[in-house]
């Protein structure tokens, strides 16, 4: 059922808004605009000055004390506002209590959190908010209500989503506000779920650092810019959208790499369990941001990319944006822009919704040309697999099951079963050990392969034993590293898949001898339509180190 309130015409002038946090970064933008359209706001805040010196240059705003943690119930029942907006934060750790509070006075809710368990858990409130009659929507920002539209908007040209990968880059010149910066500080270091490879692991917030380039087809570009693992929404409601829930990863930065650098520094004293967070130390990461301002420039960059299959052909779609001029902290407010006045008439359902799938990309597209940002969707030419490169023209005679585990674009996850052997002399169990190969035994099998511009890492979990290798082309071979230990391979084709033959070998950057290299014949082959591996390791003098054995498939959930 539509939402639809009494009072609610088709005038902007009697509908009445109370912003909480309005005259703050976010808030203040977002004030401006609604009252341009003919709201009267409520701007509110901890400090009434502060609200009065704000509403002494605006019309039709009115300054409030209010504190989004305190009781808003009576204030609520003074002004009668049409419709609360939270744009104060933090919201991480954040409970419902405001929220619980509109739906006991039958107010409309919206808010621009990119807290994660804030934002998920909403839907919690939809029986109540149903029963108030009233429309409860969180995540009205950049994440999840303008990634969620970017998203959508790629999916439908992609068959078989693989992975999805989202960064933004800020401005250094735009205003980080004590909220924004005890938002990023909550996760710095700490564990974050994320869905990789067909399962969900763990990883750490400020960690898996990656340069993201920001390039539109005019060829204007931004970058390459470091960005970091950061804790949003879209995480955990991404893969969820989709029947075999993707890869998906955020990352955001500041624009400036050294700040990166240092988040990322300070992230292990909390991983390590030294210190319990980093929000205690906002001032001071704040004030820094402040010092180094004039450093950076006013552009601001939000990328999307998808990648997949269509028609079984590598398929990825990118979605770049570009704002100039300082407009980048403009766009988190867009979404609540739209969404106030879809609630304000009654075009949104009564309940309580985050905001990944209720706005489209064409809707934002009239306050993107308001400023100076420019968006754009793109096809990227697929780029040959790692093994194709090596193979050449022999990759094409492999069977269907060894070329789809060989043709990942971007992350993709194998489970199977595997049987290993080890070797008895003390020697063998030394290297053993030293590369991390698995116990004997039979064990469940998990292959994580994540490809990137250079190469791929291949991470292999026995029973949840792990170990990893990097896997790159030099020259003609197939190198493959554990450690400082680098094994050349060439790889040719036999009559059912391929073998990998050992070509050299060296420790560092030191060439080894081929004679005391590790003895293996390693062959990869299609059964019953599954991968099949059998890898046994010898070493000279001392026998075998290592046997593993076994078959993979393609995680599908």
């Amino acid at each position: 059922m539509l939402a639809s309130r009494s009072g609610i015409s088709g005038s902007h002038a009697v509908k009445k808004i109370l912003i909480l946090g309005g005259y703050g970064g976010f808030g203040a933008r977002l004030s401006q605009e609604l009252a341009s359209r003919g709201y009267h706001i409520l701007v509110a805040g901890r400090g009434f000055q502060k609200a009065k010196l704000f509403c002494e240059t605006i019309e039709n705003t009115e300054p409030l004390q209010a504190d989004r943690n305190g009781d808003i119930g009576e204030i609520i029942e003074r002004h009668k506002p049409d419709l609360l907006i939270d744009a104060a934060g933090p919201f991480q750790g954040s409970n419902y209590k405001l929220v619980e509070q509109c739906i006991a006075l039958a107010t409309p809710y919206l808010d621009l959190a990119d807290g994660r368990d804030f934002v998920c858990g909403i839907g919690t409130l939809n029986d109540a908010a149903t029963a108030a009659g009233i429309s409860v929507i969180s995540g009205a920002s950049s994440v999840p209500a303008l990634s969620g539209a970017a998203i959508r908007h790629l999916a439908s040209e992609v068959d078989q989503i693989e992975a999805i990968e989202m960064a933004i880059s800020a401005s250094n010149k735009a205003t980080a506000g004590p909220s924004v910066s005890k938002a990023i500080l909550s996760y710095v270091g700490k564990p974050i779920r994320v869905r990789r490879a067909g399962q969900w692991q763990t990883s750490y917030g400020w960690h898996d650092l990656r340069d993201v380039r920001f390039t539109l087809p005019d060829g204007s570009a931004v970058g390459p810019r470091l960005v970091g693992l950061a804790d949003v929404p879209d995480l955990h409601l991404v893969p969820t959208q989709f029947d075999n829930k993707p890869t998906v990863i955020f990352r955001a930065g500041t624009e400036l790499r050294f700040q990166n650098r240092v988040l990322w520094l300070a992230s292990w004293p909390v991983r390590w369990g030294w210190i319990k967070s980093l929000v205690p130390f906002a001032p001071g990461f704040l004030s820094l941001q402040n010092i180094t301002r004039a450093l950076g420039s006013d552009i601001s960059a939000m990328k999307v990319e998808l990648c997949g299959h269509t028609n079984d052909q590598p398929n990825q779609k990118d979605w770049t944006l570009i704002a100039r001029n300082g407009d980048g902290p403009q766009i988190p407010t867009f979404a609540a822009i739209l969404l106030a006045e879809k609630i304000l008439f009654g075009q949104i359902e009564f309940g309580a919704y985050d905001a990944s799938k209720l706005l489209e990309l064409s809707e934002f597209q009239p306050l993107f040309d308001r400023y100076a940002i420019a968006h754009a969707t793109q096809t990227v030419a697929a780029q040959p697999s790692l093994y194709r490169k090596v193979m050449g023209q022999d990759f094409k005679k492999l069977p269907a099951s060894l070329e789809k585990l060989h043709t990942v674009i971007r992350d993709a996850g194998f489970h199977g079963e595997a049987e290993v052997s080890r070797g008895k002399n003390p020697l063998a169990g030394l290297a053993a050990k030293i590369f991390g190969f698995p116990a004997a035994g039979k064990h469940d099998l998990h292959v994580h392969i994540k490809v990137d511009s250079k190469g791929e890492t291949w991470t292999r979990s026995f029973s949840g034993k792990k170990f990893s290798s990097r896997l790159q082309k030099t020259d003609r071979h197939l190198t493959e590293n554990f450690g400082l230990f680098q094994f050349r391979f060439h790889l040719p084709v036999t009559d059912n898949g391929l073998a990998m033959e050992m070509a050299g070998w060296k420790f560092w950057f030191i060439p080894l001898p081929l004679f005391l290299a590790p003895k293996s014949q390693a062959s990869e082959w299609e059964e019953d339509g599954r991968f099949h591996f059998d890898v046994p390791i010898k070493l000279p003098l001392v026998g075998l180190m290592v046997h593993y054995r076994g078959w993979l498939k393609p995680i599908r959930n």
